[in-house]
């Protein structure tokens, strides 16, 4: 510790750093005291769980990967091996990417939460610090990272008439009930979209469709986009495929379906089978997978891109 005297006679003890109290935290430092107070801190950080990862868009700077308290190394390592995160650093290494003109970097990510699915992770959240090299300021960075899903735009045509399968779920994060196409989450690592669209349909409706009769209404999109639609980015890295199936049923058919209860109750899926005239759907719904579908359909409809 150096030890200099200023001209008030009274000790000031030279700091290693300032302690990143802000100007507001007038009840730590007030303003009013007539000398200049810092205290010497130890070099050593406390134990932390973290590891060192490299990118090759910016191999001069490597990237720290640290666990949030309450963290465990087990969750810890499970998060930096999955392929969630790797996803994600793949996706800004590309070349639509955010490092891919090297005006943004990335400095640190911090792993604040996993939610493992039995022996699976199944949600990941994290903060990454994204600088901007111009400014030197941080981009909003927070993920909330589950990946890639799909959805299932179904009409079934009776007597001249187009009805639209829709589920009712509960939705703990809105806090209510929501009319929604049937939708499910890839279960591993293969990227089998409509195999997982045929099947989530089986789950949440009973019906079962062959996967060859699936049409991806997300592949019209323009390659640029990558073939997928982003419910939200603005803080969750979900890409999701949108798939349509039409076909013929009967009165019974429809009837059997009305306010079905179906889903995998040991999983705590709670689900009851809505069936809507097509053209009341997009007002009978809040659902934004739903409103996309019907606007991917009746743009490729108009388009002549549908037999």
């Amino acid at each position: 510790m150096r030890v200099t005297v200023p001209r008030f006679g009274l000790p000031f003890l030279k700091p290693l750093y300032e302690f990143p109290f802000s100007s507001s935290s007038s009840n730590l430092w007030p303003r009013n005291c007539s000398g200049s107070f810092s205290v010497k801190m130890s070099t050593t950080p406390p134990s932390q769980i973290a590891d060192i990862i490299n990118l090759p868009t910016q191999l001069d700077q490597p990237v720290s990967v640290v666990a949030a308290p309450g963290v465990s190394d087990t969750h810890f390592r499970n998060a930096i091996e999955s392929s969630l995160f790797k996803q994600w650093l793949k996706n800004i290494q590309t070349e639509t990417g955010l490092l891919a003109n090297g005006a943004l970097s990335l400095k640190q990510v911090l792993i604040q939460g996993v939610d493992m699915f039995g022996e699976r992770l199944g949600f990941l959240k994290f903060k990454a610090d994204i600088i901007d090299k111009e400014t030197g300021q941080k981009v909003p960075g927070i993920v909330f990272a589950r990946g890639p899903a799909v959805a299932v735009l179904i009409l079934l045509d009776y007597e001249g008439e187009t009805y639209a399968v829709l589920t009712e779920q509960v939705r703990v994060p809105v806090g209510r009930l929501i009319l929604e196409l049937p939708a499910g989450m890839l279960d591993d690592d293969q990227g089998d979209f409509a195999g997982t669209a045929v099947r989530e349909v089986e789950e949440e409706t009973g019906i079962h469709l062959n996967v060859h009769d699936m049409v991806d209404l997300t592949a019209f999109l323009d390659a640029s986009t990558g073939g997928r639609v982003f419910p939200s980015p603005g803080g969750c890295d979900e890409e999701m495929s949108l798939f349509l199936y039409r076909g013929n049923v009967s009165k019974e058919k429809i009837q059997q379906l009305q306010g079905k209860e179906t889903g995998l109750r040991d999983h705590g899926e709670l689900i009851k089978v809505h069936v809507v005239p097509y053209d009341k759907l997009w007002r009978a719904t809040a659902d934004a997978k739903a409103l996309t579908a019907i606007a991917l359909y009746e743009m490729a409809k108009r388009d002549g891109l549908l037999s």
